[in-house]
């Protein structure tokens, strides 16, 4: 483990996080599980899905 590890975690025993950064970051963890849980379990959208475009060119319009 890298020393500055350690010392980031022995800052951290000293003085916590706010419990609202604690919330916040917790909710964000959630909220990416979720959609995660969602893409595995339904799939993932076609409509969502891009068209073959290779970068950088222009669509052709029809």
């Amino acid at each position: 483990m890298n020393p500055r590890w350690l010392l980031k975690m022995s800052q951290w025993s000293r003085n916590p996080p706010p419990l609202s950064r604690v919330l916040l970051v917790l909710g964000v963890v959630l909220a990416c599980l979720a959609l995660f849980a969602f893409e595995h379990f339904f799939g993932w959208p076609d409509a969502l899905t891009p068209n073959n475009v290779s970068r950088g060119a222009m669509p052709k319009l029809q």
